[in-house]
């Protein structure tokens, strides 16, 4: 229940703080008061968005708060999931700073808009014109009888079946277009990666042949070198290795009169052991080189085989190459593996179906049952709001397709005269028809959904005279189970509430405000009067007044 309602340097309002009471209330004023000020104002603490323009004073920021008795509500849930401290008395606040920004706060600590409007749909209903609009609309006829319903876990169990199926139901399309693109060029990389697995790659061999190439194209130049050091050390007129020995034993026949001549001699002879070494060495490989034109052929087709396949590939050496290869074979087993995840989403779509089909029985055998119920009540309500010839049932059709709230189509079938085939309620109903309509909508929604406010703005539009006053009764019968306020310009209907609060504008030598008060008694009859004549308050008019405030 909304206990009051502050607000701060909001449109024409610059300073306005009401009290609000259980049972029903209405709010009357002239056309262009500031009632839709009102609603715009409390709409913030709903979490509807804002800008600047609401700024009464653009040097000042706008505060709204609304205090809310929810000690009866079941809001445990929402206060835990949402980390903040439940009360017996809820404030909701919101200001808009002078820089545009928005801020909201829960009991004084701050949350997004998102959560501000989740925890306003446990405390409020407003019911505007266009809601009205809607009625005549099928989507709108299936949330009203869900709403009478009243059985979320249904739906929310279906729409989690419902997800699922769709969400496999994408995985699945995506798949099986993956699986149609990978098989066009399949044929391609299965061909690639069968020309690198013959080509029998690897880096060792390529860098043995590289060097092995190398020293077959110039073994003439390298057969001739050895073959020279060899001459100039052991075979030529004068062999290095011969002369070095002379010079040793030269060294050895004046050791007597030479006391370093048996070290020259002994390092002489150390470096004629090692030239020995190395012409053995030499000798050795002089004697395995040996030009075969045949091996280097086949070491040519295969070099130019590598080379091929990195030039066709892109690649700069066999390393890449042995990665490109890799890399075909993981994408050749993503491909084998596409076939085996279609099957298997394909098995898990088809379980989901049988779940969603299953939920989607569930909905409606329970809207089909309440269906029934919640026509009986609507047309049982008719003749008190002056449709006493109307006929009403609600259908509830199976349809082929599934969508988030089923496969259900809802349609509500209206007669407002006697003989009338019922139709369409959007073809059937006028204006007027459907605001009566939807007050006994909500009379019987609001009670099963148990909410403890529910706010009408101006659903008297189309009703007048005796009407009117049924309408009002309705609305004084639904205060005893909730907190109804209703804006209203009709007599007949302020007659009937519980309390009465004027929405007026006052001006000083600067501007314009928009101010409210709850009005007493005798103001009451004033009022009430006001909104009878045209414009002069007649003796006649104030009787009339005091007459339907006794009513």
């Amino acid at each position: 229940m909304l206990k009051s309602l502050l607000i701060q340097n909001y449109a024409l309002i610059d300073q306005l703080e009401i009290s609000f009471r259980d049972g029903f209330t209405v709010i009357t004023g002239e056309t262009g008061a500031g009632k839709s000020i009102l609603l715009g104002a409390l709409g913030l603490i709903l979490g509807n968005r804002a800008d600047l323009q609401v700024l009464h004073d653009d040097t000042r920021k706008c505060v709204v708060e609304g205090i809310f008795d929810t000690s009866k509500l079941n809001l445990v849930h929402f206060f835990t999931e949402n980390d903040l401290e439940q009360e017996p008395t809820t404030i909701l606040r919101r200001e808009i700073l002078t820089t545009g920004k928005s801020r909201a706060f829960i009991n004084d600590s701050p949350v997004n808009l998102q959560t501000m409007k989740e925890l306003s749909a446990y405390l409020v209903d407003i019911h505007s014109q266009h809601e009205t609009l809607q009625l005549a609309i099928s989507e709108f006829q299936m949330e009203v009888l869900d709403s009478f319903i009243n059985r979320s876990e249904l739906l929310v169990a279906y729409a989690r079946e419902y997800q699922s199926f769709v969400d496999v139901n994408k995985k699945l399309n995506h798949l099986i277009r993956q699986s149609e693109n990978s098989k066009k060029e399949e044929a391609l990389l299965r061909f690639q990666f069968e020309e690198l697995e013959e080509a029998k790659l690897s880096e060792e061999e390529f860098l043995e042949i590289d060097e092995r190439l190398r020293f077959l194209n110039h073994a003439e130049e390298i057969k001739n070198t050895l073959g020279q050091a060899v001459l100039m050390m052991d075979e030529g007129n004068e062999p290095v290795l011969g002369n070095l020995i002379q010079i040793a034993k030269s060294f050895d026949k004046i050791q007597p009169f030479l006391s370093d001549a048996s070290s020259y001699s002994q390092r002489f002879q150390s470096v004629v052991i090692e030239l020995k070494d190395l012409l053995d060495g030499i000798q050795s490989q002089l004697a395995d080189t040996e030009f075969d034109p045949g091996e280097l052929q086949i070491l040519i087709q295969r070099m130019d085989e590598l080379s091929r396949l990195m030039f066709k590939h892109h690649v700069s050496d066999i390393g890449q190459l042995l990665l490109l290869r890799q890399e075909i074979g993981t994408r050749l087993l993503s491909i084998e593996k596409l076939d085996e995840e279609i099957h298997q989403a394909e098995k898990q779509l088809s379980l989901l179906k049988l779940a969603v089909k299953a939920k989607a029985n569930e909905l409606h055998d329970e809207r089909e049952a309440q269906a029934i119920k919640l026509s009986e009540k609507i047309k049982g309500m008719l003749p008190f709001v002056g449709i006493k010839d109307g006929a009403f049932h609600i259908k509830v059709e199976r349809q082929s397709e599934f969508s988030t709230k089923g496969n259900d189509l809802v349609t509500f079938w209206f007669s407002a005269n006697l003989g009338v085939i019922p139709g369409e309620i959007s073809k059937m109903a006028s204006g007027g028809e459907l605001s009566r309509l939807m007050l006994i909508i909500k009379s019987l929604v609001t009670k099963e959904q148990m909410l403890p406010t529910v706010i009408f703005d101006e659903i008297d539009s189309g009703v007048s005279g005796d009407i009117a006053g049924k309408v009002g009764i309705l609305m004084k019968q639904m205060g005893q189970f909730h907190q109804v306020i209703a804006i209203s310009h009709l007599p007949q209907i302020a007659a009937t509430a519980s309390h009465q609060y004027k929405v007026f504008k006052d001006s000083d030598d600067r501007q314009t405000y928009t101010r409210m008060k709850q009005l007493s008694p005798d103001e009451r009859v004033e009022e009430v009067a006001k909104m009878l004549s045209n414009e002069k308050v007649t003796m006649v008019a104030m009787q009339a007044a005091r007459e339907l405030l006794k009513s």
